[in-house]
């Protein structure tokens, strides 16, 4: 069995996803050889970086999972594996509920056999909350998820702390709408992404709602400093991760139309079932308690963004 630094072997669901493929970058550049599942569902053979460890599996299978648990005996996991479509949970609440849910007490269950010591798992701050009464939103404040994926993800926050009260230390980090390369812009979720896909092709691109909706975007270089602090660190909690501002959709077309020298169009269409109008977090929590915050700007972020659509798609 191959030792990492610290001697502690770290397993990634989700590894060859959006987020999780940059988080082992990381743990990579850190000097580990991080054990990736993912069933590419998603998930891109591309975005697998080389020293790794990888299973295709997927965590709805528990007989698969206790295989790669069996044999790796990871103490410290994370966990961004799931399904992360509002749109689609509304389609598919059984899926969703399937992923989230069921998928990640498969994970608990193994973890708890195989004595895994710390657990990050990758929540929603964008559809847990609901329509929040005041802003920003923070930790203590009450869950009413309007659609099934924030229902899922409640489910398994609340499944994870009593895991957490018997078992291995959990850290749950409620991420704003996280954005950057490697978001697909094809994909059902992650609206940077989908425009600059369009933009960079001549297309033109659809708005549900009048665009006035407020989301917290926050970039995904961002969020693997959070992951690294929150898996390296003591505590445990759930932690809001997220930039803190309200930024609309319009702004976001607007300055990807500037970035990208875009000349098409703007459908205006029906708001969309189980999307929040505005939500944005607090993540003073996760400032005094790991020293996080949100570094790189929006107008940067976006940048890096088409930049990277732009080289993907020309």
């Amino acid at each position: 069995m191959e030792t990492d630094p610290n001697g502690k072997k770290i397993l990634v669901t989700g590894g060859a996803g959006f987020i999780g493929s940059h988080v082992v970058d990381c743990l990579v550049a850190k000097g580990y050889k991080p054990v990736v599942i993912d069933n590419l569902s998603s998930g891109k053979i591309s975005n697998l970086n080389a020293h790794t460890k990888f299973y295709e599996i997927d965590i709805t299978e528990q007989i698969q999972l206790n295989r790669v648990f069996d044999q790796e005996r990871p103490a410290m996991v994370l966990h961004f594996a799931a399904q992360t479509s509002v749109a689609f949970s509304i389609e598919n609440p059984s899926f969703d509920a399937r992923v989230n849910i069921l998928g990640s007490l498969n994970l608990f269950e193994v973890a708890k056999k195989y004595q895994v010591r710390r657990m990050v798992l990758a929540s929603t701050g964008g559809a847990i909350y609901g329509e929040p009464k005041t802003l920003p939103c923070e930790e203590v404040d009450v869950l009413n998820p309007l659609a099934p994926y924030g229902i899922s993800k409640m489910a398994m926050e609340h499944f994870a702390t009593s895991y957490q009260l018997r078992d291995f230390d959990v850290v749950t980090l409620r991420l704003g709408n996280v954005y950057g390369p490697r978001q697909d812009p094809n994909g059902e979720a992650g609206v940077i992404a989908i425009f600059a896909g369009k933009m960079v092709s001549g297309e033109d691109i659809v708005v549900y709602g009048q665009g006035e909706q407020q989301r917290d975007f926050v970039y995904v270089d961002d969020v693997v400093e959070a992951s690294m602090k929150a898996l390296f660190g003591e505590g445990i909690g759930v932690y809001n991760i997220s930039s803190g501002l309200g930024v609309t959709v319009n702004t976001i077309v607007d300055k990807l139309r500037s970035l990208l020298d875009w000349q098409g169009e703007v459908s205006y269409q029906l708001a969309r079932e189980g999307e929040v109008f505005k939500i944005y977090l607090s993540s003073t929590k996760a400032l005094n308690a790991f020293g996080w915050e949100a570094k790189v700007p929006l107008d940067e972020g976006l940048m890096k963004t088409a930049t990277y659509i732009r080289s993907q798609i020309s």
